[in-house]
Parts: C-alpha cells; sequence; structure tokens
C-alpha cells in the first residue's frame, strides 16, 4: 500500500509546517457511487494505518473541482464531511493548483 504524495502543507496562519498524505482519485468510473464507496474505504484503511506509522502525518483525499462541485455539494458528499470522516482537498487539474483544502 501507497499513498499518492507525500507533502508539507505550510499553514500560514500559524506559521508551522504540517505533515500530509494525499490519496489522488480521478471518479472516473461508470458509477460516481462506487466510486465514492472505493474511495473512501481506501481513504479509512490508508488513515488507520497512517495512524499507526506516521500519526502526525494527515490524509487528505484530492478530487478534481468538477468532481467536488458535483459529488461532494451533494447530501451524502456533505454528510462525509461534516462528521469528518475525509479531508478534501479540491485541485484544477488543467491547472494542476490546488483550489481547495477542507480539513
Amino acid at each position: 500500500m501507497y499513498v499518492d504524495l507525500g507533502a508539507k502543507q505550510l499553514l500560514a496562519a500559524e506559521k508551522t509546517e504540517r505533515k500530509i498524505a494525499v490519496e489522488v482519485k480521478s471518479f472516473t468510473g461508470n458509477s460516481e457511487m462506487t466510486d465514492l464507496e472505493r474511495a473512501v474505504g481506501q481513504y479509512i484503511v490508508y488513515n488507520d494505518v497512517l495512524l499507526q506509522v506516521e500519526p502526525k502525518r494527515l490524509l487528505y483525499l484530492a478530487v478534481a473541482e468538477e468532481v467536488a462541485q458535483g459529488l461532494f455539494e451533494e447530501p451524502l458528499g456533505q454528510l462525509l464531511l461534516n462528521n469528518n470522516r475525509i479531508r478534501l482537498l479540491v485541485f484544477n487539474p488543467v491547472s494542476e493548483v490546488i483550489v481547495q483544502w477542507i480539513p
């Protein structure tokens, strides 16, 4: 098992560094719900493993803006975010820029 990207997120407000890991998901399957179930299941497994091996590193699920604006603005996506099931990183795949961090 491995996570797609390890990095340090600079928190300007606190002027401290926070170690993160990022799992990038494309949601290109036939069913967004199936993709979501797989992504959340994998996220939970990775997060639990990460808590054991590197407890100070936070895991983020990275999705394109289109996925975030669709799936994560729906009631189920909002429920996952509001219940702190996942941390979300939203990126623009064309400009390759992170547009939003949702802790």
